[in-house]
């Protein structure tokens, strides 16, 4: 599962319910870090449609 408005932020799971809780936990991840280092954070741009 990518997280597309988060450059390299990805997490997988044994099932679909795995996969999100694991991008869940690396989102937070990912945020903190990147306010640690002084990067910008992208605001939300809101949920993406999938066909």
């Amino acid at each position: 599962m990518e997280v597309p408005q988060l450059a390299g932020c990805m997490a997988d799971g044994k099932t679909y319910t795995e996969a999100v809780l694991n991008a869940e936990k690396i989102i937070a991840e990912w945020l903190e870090t990147a306010q640690m280092l002084g990067r910008n954070i992208p605001e939300p741009r809101g949920k993406l449609m999938y066909a």
